[in-house]
């Protein structure tokens, strides 16, 4: 079973091997204009339950992220429960990415 969070070291060595993830920002449109990961999208948590087909029909494995990891812990464990499976929070959030990978992502309060 695939785990249900993923440190941002994981996800970056996956990238860096050329692995096709979706990386799914759940975070408001204003945390997103003030810092977000190359490559990511925006789906708002209020807004996953309309794209769920969209995340349904995906084949890669899905990376959802927020801040810290909280709402991203809670939207992978719904999205478990609708049947997708392939799918897992990235634990601390682009606050931790930020830390850890990328200096050059904004951290904001």
């Amino acid at each position: 079973m695939i785990p249900l969070e993923i440190t941002p070291r994981e996800v970056k060595e996956r990238l860096d091997r050329g692995e096709k993830l979706r990386l799914v920002d759940v975070r408001e449109p204003h945390e997103f204009q003030q810092a977000h990961i190359d490559g990511s999208e925006l789906i708002p948590m209020r807004t996953v339950p309309q794209a769920l087909s969209s995340l349904q029909a995906e084949e890669a494995p899905l990376v959802v992220f927020c801040h810290h990891g909280m709402r991203s812990l809670q939207v992978v464990s719904w999205l478990r429960e609708q049947g997708i499976e392939s799918c897992s929070s990235m634990q601390g959030g682009i606050d931790q990415w930020s830390r850890e990978i990328d200096p050059a992502v904004p951290r904001y309060m």
